[in-house]
């Protein structure tokens, strides 16, 4: 766990997924000032904050928590959220199958068209 905010590694999680500062402080409801704060560890997050920061950033809670400072709390997983995880998972999985096949299903016309 960081003993303070991890800026540096807040940054690169929102590069990489194209947010700006100016976007997370308006999903957290906070004022750029207020983001700063954060960045600065003079301000805390909550349960509610940190699950939100997980689902913008697409990482789990208790890693956001980890790089948020010693005081964060890690937010409890219902079992809703849980499942919630597991369908996530499976569609993404699903999605995957489903391109495979249509990859294959090309490869096989092609190849019976050729004859």
């Amino acid at each position: 766990m960081a003993l303070f905010f991890d800026a540096a590694w807040f940054d690169a999680r929102l590069d990489a997924a194209g947010l700006t500062h100016a976007a997370l402080a308006a999903a957290l409801g906070l004022t750029e000032e207020q983001r700063a704060e954060l960045w600065k560890d003079q301000r805390e997050l909550s349960a509610d904050d940190v699950r939100l920061l997980a689902a913008l950033l697409g990482v789990p809670a208790a890693e956001v928590a980890h790089h948020a400072g010693i005081a964060t709390p890690v937010p409890r997983e219902t079992e809703r959220d849980a499942m919630t995880a597991r369908l996530d998972a499976m569609e993404a999985r699903l999605g995957e199958i489903e391109k495979t096949l249509a990859e294959i299903r090309g490869a096989l016309f092609a190849m019976m068209v050729k004859r």
